[in-house]
């Protein structure tokens, strides 16, 4: 195993990225060597940028620190289209469509675990910096339990609005409600949010990392939605700021009849922290 591996970050959310277009890459994918990189490193996951076709300009696979992987990472998907843009990988100049995800000209095309993804370039302020938009998958249904919500924006999570997110103890409270008999075999990620006059603040306990992340994409997203279906007053409709631990992003989406929301985004910074 000799690839040249690289370090990023998506608002906090750490990540090992390879650029995996040449070469056996099989090593890589298996669950000892992801969790060695994923310790020496301190990131969060780490993830495989594959060769493009026809349909997408390139694909994204994703793993946990534990090894485990098969769901979509949002911050991760961000940090994978910054990513293509610095290995000179540019999008396709024509309009292009897969499984009902439109991509304008010049817009990221990409294949992730959960489906097919759009990503944008939205500014480069400065060498090694992005600002990135990705378009998530649509989301069907929302299911009140425990005291929150649950629902699926690529992979699981469980929101609970708190009081102040500052005093929630998340290693605690979030272990229990991951392991919770209701989210059995597979689990859940514990979102806890709280509604503040600058927009929601976000944190989350993670499974397959089992703990705390400085701030996780699916989870910012499934906050959002459930802050919606909860009528938490926003000054745009449809679209929502939040704060991790680190950073603010923003979720924009077009809520449907059913609980079915589309057009769903998730924008926010990406960062080149190293070359390893």
């Amino acid at each position: 195993m000799n690839k040249k591996l690289y370090y990023f970050s998506g608002a906090g959310n750490d990540f090992v990225v390879i650029d995996g277009r040449e070469g056996d890459l099989s090593a890589y994918r298996e669950a000892t060597c992801i969790q060695a990189l994923c310790k020496e490193y301190g990131t969060d996951g780490l993830m495989i940028l594959g060769l493009g076709n026809a349909s997408v300009d390139f694909t994204m696979d994703f793993f946990n620190p534990d090894g485990s992987g098969g769901m979509m990472c949002g911050n991760g998907g961000r940090c994978i289209v910054a990513f293509a843009d610095y290995l000179g990988i540019r999008p396709a100049t024509v309009e292009r469509r897969a499984e009902g995800i439109t991509a304008a000209p010049g817009v990221f095309l990409f294949c992730a675990p959960d489906g097919f993804h759009t990503g944008e370039i939205l500014a480069r302020p400065e060498d090694n910096l992005w600002e990135v938009r990705i378009k998530m998958i649509d989301v069907h249904g929302i299911t009140p339990m425990l005291g929150g919500c649950f629902l699926n924006t690529g992979t699981r999570h469980f929101v609970k609005f708190v009081d102040d997110v500052e005093k929630v103890d998340v290693e605690a409270e979030g272990k229990a409600l991951r392991w919770d008999p209701a989210f059995a075999p597979v689990g859940t990620n514990v979102n806890f949010v709280h509604v503040a006059p600058d927009g929601l603040h976000v944190r989350t306990f993670e499974k397959g990392v089992e703990g705390e992340t400085l701030a996780c994409g699916t989870g910012l997203t499934a906050s959002a939605l459930v802050a919606h279906h909860a009528g938490v007053p926003t000054a745009t409709p449809g679209a929502y700021r939040l704060r991790a631990r680190r950073d603010w992003l923003s979720v924009n989406f077009t809520p449907g009849p059913d609980e079915k929301f589309t057009d769903v985004y998730l924008t926010g910074p990406a960062r080149l922290v190293e070359i390893l």
